[in-house]
């Protein structure tokens, strides 16, 4: 018999910044690992009224909270750049550090992460047939990427479909250890809505005639940590063999989350 004791609610971030970009910070409650979840509940767990600021170390610009309907009286909230004082808002640039402070219910939380330089890119994309038994209609996207040479280039990918928005791969970040300072060639697996089944059989490929873009993001180490830390618990959950694991993310004060940094180059191409 396990004791199944109540956990206090914390604070969440999922704060983000990317070259070319305005910045966004999204922050929510936490919830006890057995309490229920709706819809509901998750739109009630958004926090409200934080002072929310953030530095390119030239300017500080205060955010502003916004409200997105999602329809049937649900809705989402963010903090972003305040339209009305545009004086010192600003968007991502590669190579520089961004402060993150967030004030909310007399605490305070700070972060900081960078949009590194575009080191590490891809200068080809295709496609090719599937694998046997699988719909020849299908078509696997393929990208030659160079990795410069030196440890330390972290990357995070992203595909998006048609008029459809980015996605994260399952597996999405990826560090040099094995393939430093190499040109290389691989698939490239479709991004995944992580709210829907994950795609199976013939839904894993893209389908010819598909305008498909790849976008790779060189992230710093902090960013690498919190993603591959993720994506190994999610893909952990109901497997009792799997190995214990803590999601290290960069917020203080006992935060949960992180912000992230991203210097993204992005290409496109036609599924033939």
């Amino acid at each position: 018999d396990f004791d199944l004791k109540y956990a206090e609610p914390v604070l969440v971030v999922d704060a983000q910044i990317e070259n070319g970009q305005a910045p966004t910070v999204a922050l929510s409650r936490s919830l006890s690992f057995f309490s229920s979840i709706s819809a509901e509940i998750l739109t009630n767990s958004f926090v409200h009224n934080a002072e929310v600021t953030m530095s390119n170390g030239t300017v500080t610009h205060t955010f502003k909270e916004y409200t997105v309907p999602l329809g049937n009286g649900y809705f989402i909230y963010y903090y972003g750049i305040d339209s009305a004082n545009l004086a010192t808002a600003f968007i991502g640039e590669f190579n520089r550090q961004y402060d993150l402070t967030i004030k909310v219910d007399g605490k305070v939380y700070n972060a900081k992460t960078t949009i590194p330089a575009l080191t590490k890119i891809f200068d080809s994309l295709w496609t090719k047939s599937p694998p046997p038994n699988v719909d020849t209609a299908k078509r696997v996207l393929m990208a030659r990427a160079i990795d410069p040479p030196g440890l330390g280039n972290y990357v995070r990918y992203f595909t998006k479909k048609n008029s459809e928005r980015f996605l994260p791969g399952f597996n999405s970040v990826f560090n040099d250890e094995v393939i430093d300072g190499t040109t290389y060639q691989g698939q490239v697996d479709q991004g995944v809505d992580r709210n829907n089944p994950l795609p199976s059989g013939d839904d894993r490929f893209f389908t010819r005639g598909d305008t498909i873009s790849f976008k790779l993001s060189n992230i710093d180490k902090a960013t690498y940590n919190f993603w591959n830390t993720w994506e190994f618990n999610q893909q952990s959950i109901g497997n009792p063999f799997s190995q214990p694991g803590k999601v290290l993310g960069n917020i203080s004060n006992g935060a949960l989350g992180a912000f992230c940094g991203y210097a993204s180059l992005v290409g496109t191409v036609i599924a033939r």
